[in-house]
C-alpha cells in the first residue's frame, strides 16, 4: 500500500515513521497546511492508495487568538485533503481530539455524542471533522487525547525537565483522561488506512489510552517509572487559569474502535515505561 502522510516532525508523524520508513511524509516545505490548495494538490500529485493526516495546529492558548490561523490548518486544509480524497476515491485517516466537547459530565463521550467545543482549538478541529465528513471521502476521523511520545512537546517531558530541579509541583487533578501513546495512535491509523482501502466503513472513532487518570496522576506515574523524588500536589483547574479553558472530562468511549476493528486501548502505563526508557537512552 502506497501510503501519503502529511506530518514529519510531529509525535505521531514520528511514530509513523518508524513503523512505516516507505510512506512519503511531507512536511511543511513540501505541503503546508496553512496553503489547503497545496495539500490537495499533493495528493493529485501523488495519488496514494491511502492518505493519513499527522498534522495539527496543537497550541491550545495560542489559537484563543489567532482562531482563524488555528482553524486555517485544522479545518480548511483537512477539508481540502479530504475533497481530493474523494475525487480520486483515495481513503483518508485524520486525527481530532477530545476537544470537540465541553467535558461536562463523568461518563465517557461517545462518538455519537453532541459536540461543544469550549475554546479556538476545539472549534478548529471540529471545522475540520466537519469538512471531512461533507466531503463525501471516504474516510475515518480518530479522536484522541493527551498525546505523549518521547519526541516534541508534551506533558511528560514536561514533568521530567521540572521535576528533575524541583522537589514537589502542583499539577491539576479535575481534569481526567486517558494519556495515549504516539507510537499506539500511529498503529491505529496504519491499521484504519489499510483497513479502508479493503472496504471497510469509515466514520468517527475514539482512541485513548487505559485507564483514566488526572494529570496529578499521570504526573505521579511518570515521576515513579522515573525514579524521581518529587512530591504532587492535587490543585484544581482554577488554581493554574490558561487562556483556553480546558475540559474537566475528557473520557473517551472507544468500543466501537474494538468491535469495528479490533483496536483496543493501550495501557499507557506500559507506554509511559518505555518512552522515559527511550528518554533516558537518549
Amino acid at each position: 500500500m502506497t501510503l501519503l502522510i502529511f506530518g514529519q516532525t510531529g509525535q505521531v508523524a514520528r511514530e509513523l515513521a518508524r513503523r512505516a520508513p516507505d510512506a512519503r511524509f511531507l512536511g511543511r516545505a513540501e505541503a503546508d497546511l496553512s496553503d489547503p490548495a497545496a495539500c490537495a494538490a499533493a495528493i493529485r500529485a501523488q495519488r496514494p492508495d491511502a492518505v493519513i493526516n499527522a498534522v495539527a495546529w496543537t497550541a491550545v492558548d495560542k489559537a484563543e487568538t489567532e482562531e482563524d490561523a488555528a482553524t486555517l490548518v485544522n479545518g480548511a486544509a483537512p477539508g481540502a485533503m479530504a475533497q481530493a480524497c474523494a475525487d480520486l476515491d483515495i481513503p483518508l485517516v485524520h486525527i481530532s481530539t477530545d476537544y470537540v466537547f465541553d467535558g461536562a459530565g463523568t461518563l465517557p463521550f461517545r462518538p455519537s455524542d453532541p459536540t461543544a467545543p469550549l475554546g479556538a482549538y476545539g472549534r478548529s478541529k471540529l471545522a475540520g471533522e466537519v469538512a471531512v465528513r461533507a466531503s463525501g471521502a471516504r474516510h475515518v476521523i480518530l479522536r484522541t487525547s493527551w498525546v505523549f511520545s518521547a519526541h516534541g512537546a508534551n506533558f511528560v517531558k514536561t514533568m521530567l525537565r521540572l521535576g528533575a530541579d524541583r522537589p514537589a509541583l502542583r499539577v491539576v487533578a479535575d481534569q481526567i483522561g486517558g494519556p495515549t501513546p504516539a507510537d499506539a495512535i500511529a498503529a491505529a491509523c496504519l491499521t484504519l488506512a489499510d483497513a479502508l482501502r479493503e472496504g471497510a466503513a469509515g466514520g468517527t472513532h475514539h482512541f485513548a489510552g487505559a485507564p483514566e487518570t488526572s494529570w496529578a496522576g499521570f504526573a505521579r506515574e511518570t515521576f515513579a517509572l522515573a525514579g524521581l523524588p518529587v512530591t504532587v500536589e492535587d490543585i484544581p483547574s482554577d488554581a493554574y487559569p490558561t487562556p483556553a479553558r480546558r475540559p474537566l472530562n475528557s473520557r473517551l468511549d472507544c468500543s466501537a474502535l474494538a468491535a469495528d476493528f479490533g483496536i483496543m486501548q493501550p495501557d499507557w502505563r506500559a507506554a509511559l515505561a518505555h518512552v522515559i526508557t527511550e528518554l533516558k537512552g537518549a
